[in-house]
């Protein structure tokens, strides 16, 4: 244990206060479902998650440092263990321990956020930073591992999320212009030869590398109405019940896509769309405000710590946090394809939110001893 009744005063109040304000937001939403009861089983949830928060704020963060190859080891196992589970909806994703389901994606970001930020930091401490793009190639390894088995899954919505993670990381660490664009050449490049694989060899390459279901999502998320009561319905049902919000909403009563189901998941990848149904763009508009202000506290964290293990961590953060909400809040309004994405904090899931509340503990942790150096 590690705490002083000084760092109550540096602990941020104000995300504590923006997580109690997304909870009512997770419960407006989710009891606005088809699946109502599960509205109080996430509060639960919630509960424990601010128990967890509660525990990891009174233990240093550079604790989480120490064993982050450990954390790292224990989440490649995880992730190669659900292969020898039974498959869920064609996926292999899920560890089932009694009545309590396991998604060891989710708490594998937060063990390759603080494996890359170790190595980062420890090589910034040494040597400073990279210099060639040589030295970057153990972060590739690092993030490459847990995504290519997420990918074999297949995940491919969480995988992205672990590019996000990657992108900020690699940014923030100081990747010099050059190196960028060679990663960025290094993309095109590989969109182009998925390009001529899908015009001359579609069958045969395309088709083994790209499932056909996620290239569907693909195409009908550009025309849905290409199958409107088929691959495109649930992005019409998300489009044509956001719309019925209006500005103020219908009310919570009065919604009719989420709660009879015309929204499939509403729950959870499309909770999004409950919300501006009942809310309306008010309601939807406010909890996008509160993500904002969120983020930005976390931004300011990030630049106020002396730590560059802090640092690297809570960028880390950023990245995959700012992702999530874009993708997931896009992704019910057309703006981007749709995927497996729940929004943080909102959309219902007990491994998920508690590994929030855990990477959200770890922040304001850092946050809490942003002014304590590495030889205090």
């Amino acid at each position: 244990m590690d705490f002083d009744k000084k760092y109550i005063k540096q602990l941020d109040w104000l995300i504590v206060l923006i997580l109690l304000g997304l909870a009512v937001f997770s419960y407006l939403g989710i009891s606005g479902s088809a699946h109502v009861g599960l509205a109080m089983t996430q509060m639960k949830w919630y509960f424990l998650g601010f128990v967890v928060l509660l525990i990891i704020l009174t233990i240093d963060y550079r604790f989480f440092r120490a064993l982050s190859w450990v954390f790292y080891a224990i989440g490649i196992a995880m992730l190669i263990g659900v292969f020898f589970t039974d498959a869920v909806r064609n996926t292999t994703s899920w560890f089932s321990v009694g009545p309590i389901d396991i998604q060891p994606a989710e708490p594998m970001k937060l063990f390759t956020i603080l494996a890359v930020a170790h190595f980062l930091a420890k090589r910034e401490e040494k040597k400073g930073k990279p210099e060639y793009f040589y030295e970057w190639i153990p972060v590739f390894i690092i993030v490459g591992i847990p995504m290519l088995l997420i990918v074999k899954q297949p995940d491919l919505g969480n995988a992205l999320v672990y590019c996000a993670i990657l992108a900020t990381m690699l940014i923030v660490g100081g990747m010099k212009g050059r190196h960028i664009a060679i990663m960025g050449g290094l993309v095109v490049g590989f969109l182009g030869l998925l390009s001529y694989f899908y015009m001359f060899h579609k069958e045969d390459i395309f088709d083994k590398l790209i499932k056909p279901y996620q290239f569907a999502r693909i195409e009908y998320w550009l025309h849905p109405y290409s199958d409107a009561t088929g691959q495109g319905f649930q992005l019409l049902q998300s489009l044509i019940a956001i719309g019925s919000g209006q500005l103020t909403g219908k009310g919570l009563t009065a919604t009719t896509q989420a709660s009879l189901n015309w929204v499939p998941v509403g729950e959870s990848d499309f909770i999004f769309t409950i919300i501006a149904e009942r809310l309306g763009f008010i309601g939807g508009g406010l909890m996008m405000i509160l993500f904002f202000v969120m983020i930005y506290r976390m931004i300011r964290i990030a630049m106020e710590t002396h730590d560059p293990f802090g640092a690297y961590v809570v960028s880390g953060v950023l990245g995959m946090f700012t992702f999530q909400i874009f993708e997931n809040i896009g992704m019910t309004v057309q703006l981007m394809p749709i995927t497996g994405i729940t929004l943080p904090f909102i959309s219902y899931g007990g491994s998920s939110l508690l590994t929030n509340f855990l990477i959200m503990a770890i922040v304001l942790n850092i946050g809490m001893r942003k002014q304590k150096l590495s030889f205090d």
